[in-house]
């Protein structure tokens, strides 16, 4: 852009002649370079298969209350939608597990469209369903890129993605109503203490919690809300996405007072 606002400049001078030159241009976005890019989809779709925490046996509803044609002639659909905020693919507001932290409307837009990495755990959760994210781990992935900067979204692959939405091998239970025997890989208290130390922006994984299955006191959701930091959970699958070096866009429903919501989630990676 830099080089089109330059050759602006240049054309204007030219044409004026002997005259002061005029303003600068400014330069403009171009959308050929985000066009250029390959977009990957990290959300679930919302339906009567969509997975939420066992307690919320309501789930996902859609009702319609108009379909077909209208008597002037044309089509019109309308219908209604009822869903807690924590299922399927959705934002965690600090607020969830911090009183006095940000609600969903609160969070600043750059904790939802910026810079993403991942870290892949996969073959620790292959090894063990209630497998917790270390700072080792997170160390290891500094060693092969450098360390994480402050500022971007910490996304961890577990796997979990392809079991979606059997709720017996997603969850490790399917009894309905009842948390207590959950089983599910998630990040340990060490880890999460790693990504507020480095400033991270969001935290994100593809299972159902930040906190693995078995968690009764959600550590790793109140050290994190307390740092400020949104989760994102219930995320699809992550192996398109390479180590770093894409974007992350993840919008919620703008919710006043919300703890959480729906969002749609796009990693946007440059060409090689």
């Amino acid at each position: 852009m830099l080089v089109r606002a330059c050759l602006f400049s240049t054309l204007v001078i030219v044409a004026a002649g002997c005259q002061a030159p005029a303003p600068e241009a400014p330069a403009l976005p171009d959308p050929e370079i985000v066009a250029g890019w390959r977009m990957v989809d990290l959300s679930h779709g919302y339906g009567g298969g969509t997975l939420y925490w066992p307690t919320d046996t309501r789930g996902f509803e859609l009702n319609t209350l108009a379909e077909g044609e209208t008597p002037a002639g044309f089509f019109y659909t309308a219908k209604e939608f009822a869903s807690a905020e924590h299922g399927g693919t959705h934002l965690d507001a600090p607020y969830h597990f911090a009183e006095g932290q940000v609600d969903v409307a609160g969070i600043p837009l750059a904790r939802l469209i910026l810079p993403g990495v991942v870290v892949d755990v996969s073959a620790g959760a292959d090894e063990d369903p209630d497998y917790r994210v270390s700072a080792a781990d997170i160390e290891g992935w500094e060693s092969r890129n450098g360390r994480i900067p402050p500022g971007v979204a910490v996304l961890f692959r577990t796997g979990w993605a392809s079991r979606w939405p059997d709720a017996l091998a997603y969850l490790g239970d399917d009894t309905p109503g009842d948390a207590s025997n959950l089983h599910f890989p998630g990040l340990g208290a060490d880890a999460m203490r790693v990504l507020v130390e480095r400033d991270v922006g969001l935290v994100g994984i593809d299972t159902a919690s930040t906190d693995y299955g078995p968690s009764t006191d959600f550590i790793v959701h109140q050290i994190g809300a307390a740092a400020g930091i949104p989760n994102l959970e219930n995320l699809a699958d992550l192996s398109a996405l390479p180590e770093t070096g894409f974007l992350l866009a993840a919008l919620p429903m703008k919710i006043e007072g919300g703890s959480g919501a729906p969002v749609r989630a796009v990693a946007l990676i440059p060409p090689d």
